[in-house]
């Protein structure tokens, strides 16, 4: 197969999968996305989903986030790992948004970005899912997909991202990521991986990978 043919084959497939796509985080405005995605570094979506409804039902706007302490916020959120630098991102992007932003989420990347604890994966999360601008957030599961879908050789999410952009139409890259991430999860995880249901690395997948998997069962 083509680069071309197989970029099409990974769109239909993923299509016919997941013709309606979830957002894995729970949540009900731009403000408590940007939270969520925040405590997701290096958490699962599971995870974050159990601690949101606990820290959104004491603050779920930047007004009645900044009267908590960091150290209230942090106590919440342990659960999610990375907890005194995640709460003091917290607590200073909220008083940002109500110092310079009349308490809404800007919507641009620069702006995000400039935000405390907020990098450029959980921008392009938010552009994309809360204001609809075209993004390709790569997290760990997009990343090692492509790569084993021989459809980047990029050594981190940086590069894989810039490939991703290059060879996905634009007008499709919104839900292009998400379903990707649902497929990572379902059908070719980092660990307990079995290509017998993973359609698109058994049709498409880099030479490599799939003899070291037929190696791994043969032993």
């Amino acid at each position: 197969m083509t680069q071309k043919e197989r970029v099409t084959f990974v769109i239909n497939t993923l299509k016919e999968l997941y013709p309606t796509i979830p957002i894995p985080l729970d949540h009900k405005d731009p403000y408590t996305l940007l939270i969520a995605v925040l405590l997701s570094a290096q958490c699962t979506d599971v995870r974050v989903n159990q601690i949101t409804p606990l820290l959104f039902a004491k603050a779920d706007n930047p007004y009645d986030m900044i009267k908590m302490s960091v150290e209230e916020i942090k106590e919440i959120i342990r659960p999610c790992g990375l907890s005194p630098m995640k709460s003091k991102g917290i607590h200073g992007l909220s008083h940002i948004l109500i110092d310079k932003y009349n308490g809404e989420v800007p919507q641009s990347f620069e702006a995000l970005e400039s935000l405390p604890a907020v990098g450029h994966k959980t921008a392009s999360v938010v552009m994309s899912q809360a204001f609809g601008v075209p993004a390709f957030p790569v997290d760990t599961h997009i990343h090692r997909l492509m790569y084993r879908w021989n459809l980047t050789s990029g050594k981190n999410v940086v590069e894989t991202e810039k490939d991703a952009k290059k060879i996905f139409p634009k007008d499709i890259w919104n839900d292009l990521h998400l379903q990707i991430i649902w497929y990572g999860r379902e059908y070719s995880p980092a660990r307990g991986w079995d290509l017998e249901k993973d359609i698109i690395t058994k049709t498409i997948g880099r030479k490599d990978i799939l003899k070291e998997f037929e190696k791994k069962i043969s032993r």
